[in-house]
């Protein structure tokens, strides 16, 4: 949150070159189309979309979808699963095609199998050559990271 600029920092400074894109621990969805919901207002690009629908593993939801992306998600259409809000959500954020990116905790809704994908395609893959801070409880990926920080809550009440 300190990194996005909702809470101060307890010491020092953050400075973030760039544009942040981030996908939040509780993923959200409104009610709009899902290629709404992963363009979110920018600009359409077919070949950037359909790369990134692959990518998060979204291409079979959408298959079985009564519309494809075109159908309506969130408060009034369809339910979808904390799964596939999850990769909306991350889907969303790899659109923003930003310079750095937050994930809090993208693999925690989906199974190994999809969780392993999304992790060797689009962390350790497209997003190979941006800077990214992952937030997750999957231990067995820490061997690959750069740093690894781990965050203790002390003095709370």
């Amino acid at each position: 949150m300190s990194i996005l600029g909702e809470l101060p920092a307890a010491q020092g400074e953050i400075l973030v070159r760039g544009k942040i894109s981030y996908a939040a621990q509780q993923p959200w969805v409104f009610s709009a189309s899902l290629r709404q919901n992963v363009i979110f207002g920018q600009k359409y690009d077919a070949i950037k979309y359909n790369r990134i629908i692959r990518l998060c593993a979204l291409k079979k939801d959408l298959e079985v979808m009564p519309h494809g992306d075109g159908t309506l998600i969130g408060d009034r259409g369809i339910s979808l699963s904390g799964g596939q809000r999850a990769r909306v959500s991350l889907a969303r954020a790899l659109y923003m095609d930003a310079d750095v990116y937050l994930l809090d905790d993208p693999l925690s809704a989906v199974d190994a199998e999809v969780g392993r994908h999304i992790f060797e395609k689009v962390i350790m893959g497209y997003l190979r050559d941006k800077p990214r801070i992952l937030v997750t409880h999957q231990l067995q990926y820490l061997t690959v990271a750069d740093e690894i920080l781990i965050l203790k809550q002390v003095g709370c009440l």
